[in-house]
C-alpha cells in the first residue's frame, strides 16, 4: 500500500512540475516573441533609415527616386554632392539674399555612413533575419495639386523577419494589422502619398 501511494506521490509531482513549467511558458513565451520582434525590428527600422536618406540625396541628384537597388548602391559608392558655403550678398540691403558657393565635393558614403563602422553597401538591400530576402521597393510618380510629385516606398513584411518564430503568433500579428488596415510589417514612404515617414514613427 505505501508503494502504491509513494508512486502515485511521483506521479502528480511529475504532474505539478510539468504544469507550473506549461504555465510559465505560456507567460514567458509572449515575452519572448515581443523582445525578439523588438530587437529585429531595431536593425530594419536603421536600414529603411538608410534607404531614406540615400533615397533623398538620389532625389536631389537626379530629381527622381529609383526602384533599383544596383543604382542606390553604385550612387553611393560613386556618387558626389557638393560642398556649398552659403554667404549673405554683399549689394543686398535686406540681408534677406544669399550667394551659393560650391567650394568642392564630398563623396555620398562618406556624407551618410562615414561613422558606420563595417557598413556593407550590398547588405542594404537585404532584410535583417530574413534568409536573405530583399527590400520590396517601388517608386515613380503620383499627381498632386496638378503637378507630378516622386514618390518611393520600401517594404519588410512580418513573414519575412519573424518567419522562425511562432507562427500562430505571427499570423495574428499579421491579422492585427490587417484589421485596422495598417501595413503588417515595416515600410518607408507611400505609393499612394508624398510622404517619406516611416510606418514605425
Amino acid at each position: 500500500m505505501n508503494k502504491r501511494l509513494t508512486i502515485i506521490n511521483i506521479v502528480l509531482a511529475l504532474l505539478a512540475i510539468f504544469l507550473a513549467y506549461k504555465v510559465f511558458d505560456s507567460v514567458r513565451q509572449p515575452v519572448v516573441f515581443e523582445n525578439t520582434r523588438t530587437e529585429r525590428e531595431a536593425k530594419i527600422i536603421q536600414s529603411l533609415k538608410d534607404i531614406r536618406n540615400t533615397q533623398a540625396l538620389f532625389k536631389q541628384t537626379y530629381n527622381r527616386y529609383t526602384a533599383n537597388f544596383d543604382s542606390l548602391a553604385d550612387y553611393i559608392k560613386n556618387g558626389t554632392l557638393p560642398i556649398v558655403n552659403i554667404i549673405p550678398d554683399p549689394n543686398d540691403t535686406t540681408f534677406t539674399k544669399t550667394i551659393n558657393d560650391t567650394v568642392g565635393y564630398i563623396k555620398v558614403i562618406d556624407s551618410l555612413f562615414k561613422n558606420r563602422v563595417n557598413f556593407d553597401i550590398n547588405q542594404l538591400r537585404i532584410i535583417p533575419y530574413s534568409q536573405n530576402k530583399p527590400f520590396e521597393v517601388q517608386a515613380g510618380y503620383i499627381m498632386r495639386g496638378g503637378l507630378k510629385v516622386g514618390v518611393f516606398e520600401v517594404k519588410a513584411p512580418y513573414e519575412t523577419y519573424l518567419w522562425d518564430l511562432d507562427e500562430q503568433r505571427v499570423k495574428n500579428l499579421i491579422a492585427e494589422q490587417e484589421q485596422i488596415e495598417k501595413y503588417p510589417g515595416l515600410k518607408v514612404g507611400s505609393m499612394t502619398e508624398p510622404s517619406v515617414d516611416g510606418n514605425w514613427e
